[in-house]
C-alpha cells in the first residue's frame, strides 16, 4: 500500500498561521461592518428623530400662530358685535375683513360655525360640507382652545377651535366658534421636506395615502408595509431600502386619525457599506497574503535547524556516524542542536568499541569453531599415527590406519578450503552428480553414530535424479544436516530424506522426530554463530546455506504442526555459469 503524501512540517505551520489570520480578520471585518451598520443606522435614526422634532417646531409654531390669531379675533369688539347680530352675510363680511388683515397664509383655512358645528362662513382655503364634527367634539373642551387633526369631506387638515363668548345675563354666552387651520396637501409635505434637511413625508389617513413627497409606487408600498410604532422601521422595495420613522396624528379627543411617516433611503447606507465591503476584502486578502508571505519567511527561519537534523538523522540512520550539525545559539533548538551532535559522538565511538569487541569475539569463536570442527579428524590421524608407532600390525591394518588417516587429512583440507572459499566468495566448477549418491555419502558417514543413538535414517530419493554440484561441498551441507539431527535426539529417533523433481528444480526433504527448532532462535537460524541445545558454535546452517545459495538454490525451515525439525532445499537442474566474481543471491 503507498502512503499517502503528507504536507512538510513548513506548510503545516504556513497553513495553520493562514488560517488563524484568515479567521481573526473575518471575525473582525465581521464585527467592523456590523458596528457600522449599526453607527450608521443610529445616525439615519437620530437625523430621521431630528427631522421629526423640526416637523414638530414647524407644526407647532403654525398652530401656535393660528391660535394667537383666532384668540386675538375671538377678543375683537368688531367681531363679537357682528356675531351678536345673527346675521350671515354681516359675520362673513366682518370675519373677511379682519382675516385678511391677519391671515398668515393664502391656504389657511378659516370658518365661522354655530356652537352646533354648522358652517356660518368659510374664509381662506376650501371648506367642504354644512358642519364640522371637530366643533362638536371640542365642545367640551370648551372656553379653552382645541386643537388637532380632522377629516372633514375626505380633507385632512390640522386645526384650531376657539369659542368666541358674549357677556351675558347669566354670565357669558357662547355666540360662534372659529376653527382655523391648514390643510394636509402635497405642498405642505415638500415644504416640510424644504425646512427639515431634505427627509422625505409620507401623511396616511387611515393606511391611505393624502400627501407625499415620494412617488406613487413608492409611497403606497411604503403605508402598505408600514406598521404603527413608535421605533425606526426597515422596509425593502424593489432596488430600495427605506427607514421609516411615524408618529400618529390625532384629533382633539386624542383619537388617532392617521400617521406622518419621516422616510429616508438607506441608498447612501448601502453605498457607503458596500464601499466598506470592498475595502474590508481588499484589506483582508493584502493582510492573508502578507500573513502567508510572513509566515513562509519566519517558518523557513524556525524549521531551518529542524530541517538540519531531519537531514542529519538521515545520514545517521545510513550509518554515517561522523555527521554534525550546526550548533546555533542559546535557545531551544541550539541545545537540542548540542546535543545531537554529542549523541552522535557518543554513537561513533560506542560503535568503534562494538567493532572492536565484536572482532575479538568473532576471533574466538571462529577459533572455537574451527578447533570444534577439527577435532574429529585430528583425533582419527592422531590414534591411528599412534596405533602404527607403537603397535605391531601387519599389512592390512596399515593400510587401513593409512586409509582412515588420508581420509581424515582430506577432511580437513575440504574444510579449509571451503573456508577460504566461502571468505572470498568462490566457488569450485560443478559437477553432474546423482543426488542420491551425495546423500547416501553423507548418511553412510554418520551411519555408526546414528546407529549407536537408536536413530533410523531413512531415504527417498529416485536413483536417476542428477544435479551439477559441487559433491564435496553438498555432501557436507546434507552431513551437517544429519549431524545437527542426531545430536537433537540422544534417546533415539527418525530421520527421513526425500527428494522430488519440480518444473526446473529438485525439492529435497530433510525432518526428524525430534523436539524441533525453538522460536528463539527460528528467525536467525541460519545466521553465524547461532546454536541451541548443541555442541559447536553456530557456522554449520550458516555455511551450509551459503553453500546452497552458490549453488543457484535455496535451504530454509519450514513450518510445520509436527514435531520436529524440517528443513528444505531447492537445487536448479541447471549449473550456474562459473566466473571470477562470486554467484550468490
Amino acid at each position: 500500500m503507498k502512503n499517502r503524501a503528507q504536507l512538510s512540517l513548513l506548510w503545516k505551520i504556513s497553513l495553520s498561521t493562514s488560517l488563524a489570520i484568515t479567521v481573526l480578520l473575518l471575525v473582525a471585518g465581521y464585527f467592523v461592518q456590523d458596528q457600522t451598520r449599526s453607527a450608521l443606522s443610529q445616525n439615519l435614526e437620530s437625523e430621521l428623530r431630528g427631522s421629526f422634532k423640526a416637523y414638530e417646531a414647524l407644526w407647532q409654531a403654525r398652530a401656535d400662530l393660528l391660535r394667537s390669531v383666532s384668540r386675538a379675533l375671538s377678543t375683537m369688539s368688531d367681531v363679537r358685535a357682528a356675531f351678536q347680530t345673527n346675521d350671515e352675510l354681516t359675520i362673513r363680511d366682518t370675519a373677511a375683513e379682519i382675516w385678511s388683515r391677519v391671515s398668515p397664509q393664502s391656504k389657511a383655512l378659516f370658518l365661522v360655525t354655530s356652537p352646533q358645528g354648522e358652517i356660518i362662513a368659510s374664509l381662506g382655503g376650501e371648506a367642504q360640507g354644512h358642519s364640522m364634527d371637530i366643533v362638536r367634539e371640542a365642545l367640551p373642551n370648551f372656553p379653552a382652545q382645541s386643537q388637532g387633526f380632522a377629516v372633514q369631506s375626505g380633507l385632512l387638515s390640522e386645526l384650531v377651535v376657539t369659542p368666541v363668548y358674549v357677556q351675558a345675563q347669566n354670565g357669558q354666552g357662547l355666540l360662534n366658534v372659529l376653527v382655523a387651520g391648514f390643510p394636509v396637501d402635497q405642498d405642505v409635505a415638500l415644504d416640510l421636506k424644504s425646512r427639515t434637511g431634505g427627509s422625505d413625508f409620507v401623511f396616511l389617513e387611515t393606511g391611505t395615502p393624502v400627501a407625499s413627497t415620494l412617488s406613487p409606487g413608492e409611497t403606497k408600498s411604503i403605508a402598505r408595509q408600514y406598521r404603527r410604532g413608535s421605533g425606526l422601521q426597515h422596509i425593502d422595495l424593489p432596488g430600495h431600502e427605506f427607514a421609516v420613522l411615524g408618529s400618529p396624528l390625532r384629533d382633539v379627543a386624542g383619537v388617532a386619525l392617521g400617521d406622518l411617516l419621516i422616510v429616508h433611503s438607506y441608498d447612501a447606507i448601502s453605498r457607503d457599506l458596500a464601499s466598506l465591503e470592498i475595502k474590508l476584502f481588499l484589506t483582508w486578502a493584502a493582510a492573508i497574503l502578507a500573513g502567508i508571505a510572513v509566515s513562509l519567511f519566519l517558518a523557513r527561519r524556525v524549521l531551518q535547524p529542524i530541517r538540519e537534523l531531519d537531514s542529519a538523522a538521515a545520514r545517521i540512520a545510513e550509518q554515517k556516524y561522523d555527521t554534525r550539525v550546526p550548533e546555533g545559539g542559546n535557545d531551544e533548538l541550539g541545545r537540542l542542536a548540542r546535543t545531537f551532535n554529542a549523541m552522535c559522538a557518543s554513537i561513533q565511538d560506542a560503535r568503534q568499541e562494538l567493532i572492536r569487541q565484536e572482532r575479538i569475539s568473532t576471533i574466538g569463536r571462529l577459533s572455537s569453531s574451527i578447533v570444534h570442527d577439527l577435532r574429529n579428524p585430528l583425533a582419527s590421524i592422531y590414534g591411528g599415527a599412534e596405533m602404527m608407532m607403537d603397535g605391531d600390525l601387519n599389512e592390512t591394518q596399515l593400510k587401513r590406519l593409512a586409509g582412515n588417516i588420508y581420509r581424515s587429512s582430506r577432511v580437513i583440507k575440504d574444510m579449509l578450503q571451503e573456508l577460504v572459499d566461502v571468505s572470498r566468495g568462490r566457488i569450485q566448477s560443478p559437477e553432474t552428480c546423482r543426488l542420491s549418491e551425495v546423500i547416501g555419502a553423507a548418511v553412510e558417514t554418520q551411519s555408526a553414530v546414528a546407529e549407536h543413538q537408536g536413530i533410523a535414517i531413512r531415504t527417498s530419493v529416485d536413483p536417476s535424479i542428477e544435479l551439477p554440484v559441487e559433491p564435496g561441498r553438498m555432501e557436507r551441507v546434507f552431513l551437517n544436516l544429519i549431524n545437527n539431527a542426531i545430536e537433537a535426539m540422544p534417546d533415539g529417533g527418525a530421520i527421513h530424506i526425500s527428494a522430488e523433481r519440480q518444473a526446473h528444480s529438485v525439492l529435497v526433504r530433510v525432518d526428524d522426530t525430534g523436539p524441533g527448532i525453538p522460536e528463539s532462535v527460528r528467525e536467525r537460524l541460519f545466521q553465524p554463530f547461532v546454536t541451541s541445545g548443541k555442541n559447536g558454535l553456530g557456522l554449520g546452517l550458516a555455511l551450509s546455506r551459503q553453500t546452497v545459495l552458490d549453488h543457484g538454490g535455496d535451504l530454509w525451515v519450514e513450518q510445520s504442526g509436527k514435531t520436529g525439525a524440517s528443513f528444505r532445499l531447492r537445487l536448479p537442474c541447471e549449473a550456474l555459469p562459473v566466473e571470477g566474481t562470486p554467484v550468490t543471491t
